[in-house]
């Protein structure tokens, strides 16, 4: 008894340390969403790629970070969020290592190298998956009444990376340090990110208890009584991931997650392009608009989170789709640049919000496998990243400036918010959101297992 209390002693951590920890490692790994997003159109230019292509290399980083999301964040449920962030991070800059090296050649040369530049891409890419692996390990640091603040706070923090690197690279880097240099400075940034987590990063306390050598149930009754800990994992991934699919709620939140989640990545990406294509505008403008639409969604999500707690997440994520889709259908309209801006502000706040809700009703409505059920909506939900570019390019003739087919291809977002709409509808009349449910706030009480 004296070794074990001796152990719990010698934790390290708390939840707003947990919290940083987290944010920082998702906040330079996130950055890779906009990896292509804002020089897609200069490549064009200079290589020939059609639109077709154009959309393939602005969402491949979204493939890999939006499928492996789904192991890695069960992965947390075994060994705790640090070794897969790791990992993901160490991944990621490879990936962009190795655009910076096929970049750094003759413009003449960089064609036939698209191939392995997609590759690069997704290599890149696996930083975007540390957005889940966060979400779980954040989850386990906090009391169900607190979810939704910490992780709106976690999301809306790090979803500002994607945008801010739009804007530098547009403004900053690619005017005078070029193509190459641009992506040296992202590879220096994403490796110093890195270091840091490794030094700040910490697992919550059941992971370090267990990993101290106290067994699993010794480990979760320390946790709970001493510190409050409320969610606690499966012991298997597949059984994470068994459990949480096997509950209509998980492919529900994975439906409007596709929705509002997938479609952020995918208008990071996309919006860079379309200012460019369809209003002719310059680089820096193009990026300080995508920065625009970016910021504002994830500077809202953090406020999401407090909503969600306050109305419940059904309620918010109902509201806050009509937004969105109130902003789509602005972007339907031939009436010129104003319009199209307040469409993009009403989506990012839309899209923002309920960002934050899906994952206040993940840990609400899923706590007994809130690891798996992270990986099946974040995985899956971030699909749209990748699909939603290369659908929206199918919609260009040719590429032309000015080309209508940018704005006829936002019916795509319209569509989507209605569907979700529909599925919010089954959520709430379930009568299952965070205003109904009884929070246990007691240390002491018997904690779900997530």
């Amino acid at each position: 008894m004296e070794a074990n209390r001796a152990v719990v002693r010698e934790l390290r951590g708390s939840p707003a340390s947990g919290l940083a920890g987290a944010t920082l490692g998702f906040f330079v790994g996130f950055a890779a969403v906009s990896l292509f997003g804002p020089t897609a159109e200069y490549l064009r230019r200079t290589i020939g790629l059609t639109p077709a292509l154009a959309g393939l290399l602005i969402s491949v980083p979204n493939l890999s970070g939006s499928l492996l999301r789904i192991p890695f964040s069960a992965m947390v449920d075994t060994t705790g969020g640090r070794k897969p962030f790791l990992i993901l991070l160490t991944l990621s800059i490879v990936g962009v290592a190795a655009v910076f090296v096929i970049l750094s050649r003759p413009v003449p040369l960089i064609a036939p190298l698209f191939p392995l530049l997609l590759l690069a891409g997704a290599l890149a890419g696996c930083g975007i998956a540390t957005f889940s692996v966060g979400i779980s390990q954040t989850s386990y640091w906090f009391p169900q009444a607190r979810q939704g603040t910490a992780l709106g706070a976690y999301a809306g923090i790090g979803n500002l990376a994607p945008g801010l690197f739009a804007f530098l690279i547009g403004a900053v880097t690619l005017p005078r340090l070029g193509l190459s240099g641009s992506y040296l400075v992202w590879l220096v940034f994403l490796s110093a990110g890195t270091l840091a987590y490794a030094a700040l990063g910490r697992n919550a306390w059941f992971f370090q208890l267990r990993n101290r050598g106290l067994g699993r149930d010794e480990a979760r009754l320390a946790a709970a009584r001493q510190h409050g800990q409320e969610l606690f994992p499966k012991e298997r991934i597949v059984e994470s991931l068994r459990a949480s699919a096997g509950t209509w709620k998980t492919w529900a939140l994975v439906t409007v997650y596709f929705t509002t989640f997938g479609g952020f990545l995918a208008l990071t990406g996309w919006l860079p392009k379309y200012w460019m294509g369809h209003h002719g505008m310059e680089l820096a403008a193009a990026g300080a608009l995508t920065a625009l639409y970016s910021v504002l969604a994830s500077l809202v999500r953090i406020v999401g989170g407090g909503i969600s707690d306050r109305l419940g997440g059904a309620a918010t994520s109902g509201v806050f789709l009509l937004v969105m889709l109130a902003g789509s259908l602005l972007m339907l309209l031939p009436k010129g640049l104003g319009l199209a801006v307040w469409g993009t502000v009403l989506m990012a706040v839309g899209m923002g919000v309920c960002n934050a809700a899906v994952f206040k009703l993940a840990a609400q409505e899923i706590p007994h496998a809130i690891g798996g059920a992270a990986g099946w909506i974040g995985g899956l939900g971030a699909f749209g990243g990748f699909v939603l570019p290369n659908l929206l390019a199918r919609f260009l003739n040719g590429d032309t400036p000015g080309d209508p087919g940018y704005r006829v291809g936002f019916v795509v977002f319209s569509a989507l918010c209605i569907v979700s709409l529909v599925v919010v509808r089954a959520l709430r009349r379930n009568g299952r959101n965070a205003s109904q449910r009884p929070v246990r706030t007691g240390a002491n009480e018997a904690a779900p297992e997530a």
